[in-house]
């Protein structure tokens, strides 16, 4: 139970010219709108500050906490319980709505945003502005389970093959498949290294940004000047790119604005920012801990926050960054991060998985088909694979949540964890308030638990007292799945 205020303030992408906006969008479209939630709203703006207060309800209508959002260049939360029985994650939901408001409100202003961003020394590469999730390099990140899906199309093609052509030699598919897959999952370092836009080595460490931020509506949509073609971006991008930062290495308004001009775009003072950051030191910081050595750092240049760190063994390890998570967290949650996907290398989680899904191929073909075969040719199969698919992507969970714990264990921050996981997952934060769908997300598709459980968990983590990560991380995610099944 808290019953003591107490404050938070919350980091934030956008320039403090834009604060006005990012009030009113908090005010107008999230708390407005769930009149269920939130009462005694108000609103106040000065030439010096900008405040929102408001009281959260409970469903039974009580007004439980009490909530004040200021702000001018960093915005500050005060929450307050009104009552001395208010659970603490009643409390947590009430700093997570401030966050989540602020992060809808700054995924509209990226929308709108250029980002450029450049290795010194190295060719130019503009940033993806789409990055499809299910795309070939993801396939070999974290779990490899994504990678297993893959192969079973490539495995019905070759079992018509051999069906048709060598009958004789149909047994050998399953054979043939793991062996393929293991290759696969053996050599992804090498495949993600070629995958990546820029290496990062000691000698050259640092990825450097230009962040231009249009004037912005509350809605987060450009509003002072006509919006140009996503053509017309792209040359000024090459423009800018060719002529300043490939020539000069760095860049500022003054020399920006002849070109933005050609655009009808202009400068506005605090709507330019460019910041550098040491990836390479990031990357050895964690490394350090873990006591390894730093592995290939690869640099992928797309907008999507996203980190991950593959290979076989932490020998043979490979870490892959965007720069969308540079750019959306603040260094120490980056290095939280890291150290989640070192987990994974320490765990060697890549092969255990790939363990475990051949060992389920083998006993489908070798053992169902051959004591069933009629199950293979009903809906039965269909049923078995859905079931099966369901226990590994839990089982996977199992994994997710010890990397979890191996980077607070390691890094000594699982607060910081916490708050990199609301950043990056918002939406599933915001859905999961649902219990439908908490329930739904522990039981689909997806080697991760919910960020619900895994911000909570990080949040109340006494790191001292755990002395086996992946079998309390079996027993938590066991719990938690059966809160679930009783909200």
């Amino acid at each position: 139970m808290v019953s003591a205020p107490f404050s938070y303030t919350i980091d934030t992408e956008i320039p403090s010219v834009y604060f006005e906006k990012l009030f009113d969008f908090i005010y107008t479209q999230y708390l407005i709108p769930q009149k269920q939630r939130f009462t005694n709203l108000s609103r106040e703006t000065t030439p010096t500050s900008n405040k929102i207060a408001y009281t959260v309800i409970d469903g039974q209508g009580r007004q439980i906490i009490k909530v004040e959002v200021t702000g001018i260049d960093t915005l500050n939360a005060v929450i307050s319980p009104i009552e001395s029985d208010v659970p603490d994650a009643t409390v947590n939901e009430a700093r997570q709505d401030v966050l989540i408001a602020t992060e809808l409100f700054q995924e509209k202003a990226r929308k709108v945003t250029w980002y450029f961003a450049w290795r010194e020394g190295e060719k130019i590469v503009p940033e993806k502005v789409k990055l499809h999730e299910k795309s070939f390099t993801r396939l070999f990140l974290e779990t490899q389970v994504l990678l297993s899906f893959v192969f079973i199309a490539l495995g019905l093609g070759l079992f018509v093959v051999f069906l048709t052509f060598y009958p004789t030699y149909f047994w050998t598919v399953p054979i043939i498949l793991i062996a393929s897959q293991f290759v696969f999952v053996f050599y992804s370092n090498k495949i993600i290294a070629r995958s990546g836009d820029w290496t990062i080595t000691q000698d050259n460490p640092t990825i450097t940004f230009l962040e231009y931020q249009p004037p912005i509506g509350s809605l987060g949509t450009i509003d002072d000047y006509k919006q140009i073609s996503p053509e017309q971006l792209v040359a000024l991008k090459k423009e800018v790119y060719e002529e300043i930062i490939a020539k000069h290495g760095t860049i500022d308004c003054q020399e920006a604005e002849k070109i933005f001009a050609k655009y009808n775009v202009s400068c506005k003072l605090g709507s330019l920012s460019t910041k550098k950051i040491n990836v390479y030191e990031l990357v050895k910081k964690v490394a350090d801990r873990f006591g390894y050595k730093v592995p290939k750092i690869v640099i992928s240049n797309t907008m999507i926050p996203n980190a991950a760190a593959s290979g076989p063994s932490p020998s043979r390890g490979i870490v892959l960054i965007t720069t969308g998570l540079l750019v959306q967290l603040e260094e120490p949650e980056v290095v939280s991060v890291l150290g989640h996907e070192f987990g994974h290398l320490k765990g060697r989680d890549p092969l255990i998985l790939f363990g475990l899904l051949s060992a389920e191929f083998l006993f489908r073909f070798y053992v169902l088909l051959a004591l069933f075969p009629l199950i293979f040719t009903s809906l039965l199969f269909f049923v078995y694979f859905f079931a099966v698919m369901t226990l590994i992507f839990f089982i996977a969970k199992f994994f997710e949540a010890r990397a979890d714990l191996t980077s607070a264990i390691m890094m000594g921050q699982p607060k910081v964890m916490a708050r990199s996981l609301e950043k990056i997952g918002f939406h599933r934060l915001l859905f999961e308030r649902t219990p439908s769908f908490r329930l739904q997300e522990w039981i689909g598709l997806d080697s991760h638990p919910p960020i619900y459980f895994r911000v909570a968990r990080l949040e109340n983590l006494e790191s001292n007292s755990i002395k086996h990560p992946l079998l309390q991380s079996i027993k938590d995610v066991f719990r938690g799945f059966g809160a679930s099944l009783n909200s």
